[in-house]
């Protein structure tokens, strides 16, 4: 059984309320469908009722809406003062009005992240429609707010290849980290990987390989494995590594022979979001990998975000996770870890 499955399998157990501010959009409702069908959660659409339900028959879809929760941000209601009302609260040192509250909580995204902090909800899965993950990061931070003061929020995506899988981060919020933020970036995703059964190998990337090539961008790196060394001395960590020397024995042998690592990291930290966005990307699209997430990291409660460009099934799978992230359950990972490269001498 792979990875989606086994986490698949935990959300059936888990059988936790997922809100979707996107209530109306054609992909949401068609997921909607299949999560029911499977029972991966119990779906709360934020939309109009009647919009909702139309646009269910008009596609064809077989929604048991006995089962699905729905409300309407737009409408006046008891749960729609008593969001306002706490959103005040939250805000009123920031200079935000009780009228400006209530503005905001008419917007759908402040409304689900809203239902999450007050517990009427589990978890949100959002972003479909969104121009960026901010659209989704902001109120989250706003309201759920992070683990710890000063804490920074990251994106983690889970890369599914045919016989490896591997975390990549941050690919969707901190555009510049420096090393400090580099540090904290994978030490949430370490931990991430150990929730979903995975032992943490973290390689910090760079152009260089141990100080081969000397330049701030690469030493940017190489503080970050330091100070993450220093933190947690009892993760499996190296930097800075050439993305070869990361993944691929042989080649860790001849670069960086001493690398703890051997060239079987499955935690890759990039040195900035642009580089990680295109690594991304570039895995998937061309390597044929299943990308999951992001996975945003760092919250005190799971808010997870679509790339505008999902599919059916990203929505499912990105659904079940978040109903695995609500108790930070561990789990028994059953993929094999192997490198799809010969781990013998090859081309130079």
């Amino acid at each position: 059984m792979n990875l989606v499955e086994l986490v698949k399998e935990k959300a059936r157990k888990r059988k936790k309320r997922i809100v979707f501010p996107e209530g109306t959009e054609e992909r949401i409702l068609r997921a909607t469908e299949i999560i029911q069908k499977e029972k991966l959660a119990y779906p709360i659409l934020l939309g109009s009722e009647k919009e909702i339900t139309e646009a269910s028959r008009r596609l064809g879809l077989n929604i048991n809406f006995d089962k699905v929760e729905i409300y309407d941000p737009l409408k006046k209601t008891a749960q729609m003062e008593k969001y306002s009302h706490e959103f005040f609260k939250l805000r009123k040192s920031k200079g935000v009005t009780e009228e400006e509250a209530h503005k905001t909580m008419e917007n759908f995204d402040y409304y689900g992240v809203m239902m999450v902090q007050k517990d009427d909800a589990d978890g949100m899965v959002s972003g479909a429609r969104h121009a960026s993950t901010a659209d989704t990061v902001k109120p989250a931070l706003q309201i759920i707010k992070t683990k710890e003061k000063f804490h920074k929020v990251s994106g983690v995506f889970f890369m599914i290849l045919e016989k490896r899988l591997l975390l990549f981060a941050d690919c969707a919020v901190t555009i510049d980290p420096n090393s400090f933020d580099l540090a904290g970036i994978a030490e949430d995703t370490a931990e991430t990987a150990k929730r979903f059964g995975l032992d943490p190998r973290v390689a910090f990337l760079s152009f260089s390989t141990k100080g081969s090539t000397k330049h701030p961008m690469s030493q940017k790196m190489a503080e970050a494995t330091a100070i993450l060394k220093d933190k947690r001395p009892d993760l499996l960590v190296d930097g800075e590594l050439q993305v070869d020397a990361a993944l691929v024995p042989w080649v860790a042998e001849k670069k960086c022979p001493d690398s703890p690592l051997k060239g079987n990291a499955n935690v890759l930290i990039f040195p900035d979001i642009e580089a990680a966005n295109i690594a991304y990307k570039l895995v998937q699209r061309l390597a044929g990998a299943q990308a999951i997430g992001p996975i945003l990291q760092g919250l005190q409660k799971p808010i997870n975000d679509l790339s505008r460009g999902c599919s059916v099934p990203d929505i499912i799978t990105l659904t079940a996770f978040t109903a695995c992230e609500v108790l930070e359950p561990q789990y028994k990972c059953d993929l094999i870890q192997r490198d799809l490269v010969p781990k013998g001498p090859g081309p130079k």
